[in-house]
């Protein structure tokens, strides 16, 4: 009688749910630490340290760039009126949607030597050859850091403005009356009493950095993302690529550990009624379109010069680049993102479900789990995914052996390594739409429902569903636009003659013929603003 109590179908199908999307990361774990690997023991000896290096730089550099772009944007648009802040306020979120290989890829093609920005310079200036004049190259390890941060500068201006937002504008008003100037105020009181949200979108930007394989790939810059993907391809190590992934879940760990510390010093202070609520500054003159040219630099360089630049190409090469493949690999990349979408909406309603009717110590530790891949990379996600299907398969077949039935690499060689890779790397974000959905509904309206007769199902799909419609297609629309975009497990884990828009562009790209998938890199593109009119629409109706 206790057992049954203690196990309940909610608590069993969390847990199942919990247990199964880790597994992955247990696996790699396990696998890293196994005995000597030979090629890892040559790369250990020779470049691991150079990966190592220009990982940490990578992240450094975009850390820091996206800081010095984010924070005078958000500054500007929570606490300024200037000419277009209404404008920019949403309009400087663009950027998300667009994926850091596609904005590498434009701008190589527009400030490459054979580019037309050198043309043109050559041109003016009677220059005859590359001796004649210096250009800087953009496929180094500083362009691979300037490509990144105009991609995720919008996690940090995002945060940042809304710990602005929350914090009680009379604060800044009692510096003001301390006799503190704009920029004292904010060193000295926005900028400290926002350094938790300040660290933990850092956190977010470095795990994303990390997680980049396509540009700096691209620009042949080696990291340890890369690392892990030439390992696999290039030497066939299973165990060398796991124990790559290993170094990249240590520094994966102290970003966590980074983002949870933030969250336990951050503190809110609540907008106190009767204050100006709209703006504290009102920048006029040439103050007011210093922030306006400022604004407008950032959002022309990360979203209208390259999503421009793939219009002119998609204008020019529409015959070529309108064609079967593109309906075939749109089609393909739709349907794998909406199977995803709907697996990771299911499973995370489940989880959370049992959080709220259960409430307990370990209540929790299903979502904690299965939100753990969430923090891997894509090359290292499809690493840890091939390793527990790679063993089944092998299992089954020999189970099957003699039985005249071969199922050959049913799982790992077949769409479901790439379903199921996509839903342990995007469970997360389903849950947190989910969780912060179910906590504006009342516990009474359960009990309201449990006391009519109603049963934990009923209420789940007759009560629940129905007022989580929102935040279930959040949940959804967040799901569905990463995995269009995700493209390092979709090149791991792709069946053979199988491709999504994502892999179709990055091989166009590595021909040097990003004019040909340009549709291809704007639908991708247009599909990223979905989302974002949704998150502003949110917010806008939240405030």
């Amino acid at each position: 009688m206790q057992l049954k109590q203690s196990l309940s179908p909610w608590q069993c199908m969390a847990w199942l749910i919990g247990i199964g999307l880790s597994i992955p990361l247990a696996f790699l774990i396990f696998e890293a630490l196994q005995g000597e690997s030979e090629v890892f023991s040559h790369l250990w000896q020779s470049v691991l340290w150079d990966y190592t290096r220009n990982t940490i730089v990578l992240i450094a550099g975009v850390v820091v760039l996206s800081a010095f772009i984010a924070l005078p944007l958000g500054w500007l648009t929570a606490y300024c009126r200037f000419p277009g802040k209404r404008v920019f306020e949403w309009a400087l979120m663009l950027p998300l949607a667009l994926p850091a290989y596609i904005i590498a890829y434009v701008y190589t093609d527009l400030l490459d030597y054979a580019g037309p920005v050198q043309i043109w310079l050559r041109q003016q200036f009677g220059w005859q050859g590359p001796d004649d004049y210096w250009f800087f190259d953009l496929r180094t390890l500083p362009g691979a850091i300037v490509m990144i941060a105009l991609v995720l500068y919008p996690y940090l201006y995002l945060i940042f403005k809304t710990a602005l937002r929350e914090q009680s504008f009379k604060l800044v008003q009692a510096s003001q009356l301390m006799g503190m100037s704009p920029a004292q105020s904010f060193f000295k009181v926005s900028l400290p009493l926002s350094r938790g949200a300040i660290v933990a979108a850092l956190a977010l930007i470095s795990m994303e950095t990390m997680a980049d394989f396509a540009t700096v790939h691209y620009f042949a810059v080696s990291t340890l993302t890369t690392a892990v993907y030439d390992t696999w391809l290039g030497y066939y190590s299973l165990t060398a690529a796991a124990k790559i992934s290993g170094i990249m879940l240590l520094f994966l760990f102290v970003a966590l550990l980074l983002e949870r510390m933030s969250r336990k010093t951050q503190v809110v202070h609540e907008r106190q009624s009767g204050v100006n609520d709209t703006h504290l500054y009102d920048l006029t003159g040439y103050q007011g379109w210093l922030a306006w040219g400022f604004c407008m630099l950032i959002l022309s360089v990360a979203f209208f010069v390259p999503v421009g630049i793939l219009l002119n190409y998609a204008w020019h090469y529409f015959e070529q680049a309108w064609n079967a493949e593109f309906f075939n690999y749109a089609l393909q990349s739709l349907q794998i993102s909406l199977y995803v979408s709907v697996i990771a909406m299911l499973v995370s309603l489940l989880v959370v479900y049992y959080q709220r009717i259960e409430p307990g110590k370990l209540t929790n530790l299903p979502g904690r789990f299965a939100s753990t891949g969430y923090a891997l990379p894509g090359t290292v996600l499809a690493i840890a995914v091939l390793l527990p299907l790679t063993l089944i398969d092998t299992k089954l077949n020999e189970w099957l052996d003699g039985s005249g039935f071969e199922p050959g690499l049913l799982l790992s060689g077949t769409l479901f390594a790439m379903i199921f890779a996509y839903v342990v790397r995007f469970y997360a974000i389903a849950h947190g739409a989910v969780e912060s959905s179910f906590v504006r509904i009342s516990p009474s309206i359960d009990m309201a429902s449990l006391s009519l007769g109603k049963g934990r199902f009923q209420t789940l799909t007759q009560v629940h569903m129905p007022l989580l419609k929102r935040g279930l297609l959040t949940a959804g629309l967040l799901v569905f636009i990463e995995c269009m975009k995700e493209l390092p497990a979709a090149l791991l884990l792709r069946p053979f003659n199988f491709e999504t828009l994502a892999t179709h562009v990055y091989q166009y790209v590595s021909d040097e013929q990003l004019e040909l998938a340009s549709i291809s890199a704007l639908f991708i593109v247009l599909v990223g603003l979905v989302p974002l009119y949704w998150v502003n629409r949110s917010m806008e109706q939240h405030n």
